[in-house]
């Protein structure tokens, strides 16, 4: 079957619009980052109004005592309001990002599967697809766990700009529709890669959990033996954050269910390395690679479970695996030759 030129030109399209999609709800979730209830402005002015005594102090002109009712209700009428107004405005700033964010999954998702379509096989045999999977399936990763965590919604920035990343690489790594090569004309890209990917995409939602964790961990530690002076380094960013128990337990639970994804995956790529090339193993730098990831996030998961490495130290060695995939994924892919140089670029 000929390559269909107008569902793939289509396709680039659709990744435009799920791409400016994107950038408007990274927009929006810093709206609600900088004026929700957990945000500076808000903070600011919540602070202000659980202080009576300053606030006597301002509508009194710095006597101390206690406000009148009327100097009460005008203060109320200038601060109070403003707050409320303040948090109202964050709540629509935190579901049009999630409108915006649904809607740009839709697109992307559209994208996804008419490239598929266009080019009749699985849409993800070059590393411009590949790409595109493994940003769709982070979102997917993302608004799963706003399902079960809700609180965390107003965080979305700091996992929705990795996935704008990602789309941008996407672009840069574009390669025309094409038909396969040769040697990846095998049922078990459908099966090897797609696993490989969904597991790419939760790990990477994993990684942005976890920065965000190290950084509150490390506020709490501050708050808790150094003085003020050293502590506003962190309260810009830290006191915004959930608490680091809520943020641990998330990026442990998405690690604890994309591991076994990528386990199989990388068992599915030996048993087709096998059919493909007469061995299941070759050290080849993309296996090898792959390895590293996959016994440096088995260590977080001993760590994790193990009570002398609960925490920040985890944590690390969860980043260190993201770090050790991505590599495998841009370096190996591109500046490494080896069996799997199917990247598409030329």
């Amino acid at each position: 079957m000929a390559i269909n030129t107008g569902l793939a030109q289509l396709s680039e399209g659709l990744w435009t619009v799920a791409t400016g999609t994107y950038m408007l709800a990274v927009v929006a979730y810093t709206g609600e980052y900088a004026f929700g209830k957990s945000g500076r402005i808000a903070r600011t002015s919540t602070a202000v109004i659980r202080e009576p005594a300053m606030a006597g102090a301002v509508a009194t002109g710095g006597s101390g005592l206690p406000p009148s009712p009327v100097d009460g209700a005008l203060y109320g009428a200038q601060y109070g309001a403003g707050t409320v107004q303040r948090r109202d405005s964050g709540n629509r700033w935190g579901r049009a990002a999630i409108a915006l964010t649904v809607l740009g999954l839709i697109v992307h998702a559209a994208c996804v599967i008419i490239r598929g379509v266009a080019v009749d096989r699985v849409p993800w045999g070059n590393m411009y697809e590949f790409t595109l999977v493994v940003g769709l399936i982070a979102v997917i990763a993302w608004l799963a766990t706003l399902a079960r965590m809700p609180q965390l919604r107003y965080l979305g920035l700091f996992v929705m700009l990795p996935v704008l990343i990602v789309m941008f690489l996407a672009g840069t790594l574009y390669t025309k529709a094409s038909k396969l090569v040769p040697a990846l004309q095998s049922y078990w890209l459908a099966i090897h890669v797609s696993s490989i990917a969904v597991a790419e995409g939760i790990l990477m939602t994993s990684a942005a959990i976890t920065a965000m964790y190290l950084i509150r961990a490390r506020y709490d530690r501050i708050s808790a033996g150094v003085g003020a002076d050293q502590q506003r380094r962190f309260a810009t960013l830290g006191a915004r954050l959930p608490a680091a128990a809520s943020l641990d337990k998330a990026a442990y639970r998405t690690v604890a269910f994309a591991f076994p994804i990528y386990t199989a995956g990388v068992i599915f790529g030996a048993i087709w390395a096998e059919a493909a090339w007469g061995r299941y193993w070759g050290w080849d730098p993309k296996e090898t690679w792959a390895f590293i990831a996959w016994v440096v996030y088995a260590m977080y998961l001993h760590a994790r479970a193990t009570a002398g490495w609960k925490g920040s130290r985890a944590g690390y060695i969860n980043l260190l695996g993201f770090a050790a995939m991505t590599f495998n994924f841009f370096v190996v892919n591109i500046v490494i030759s080896g069996l799997h140089s199917y990247a598409g670029l030329s």
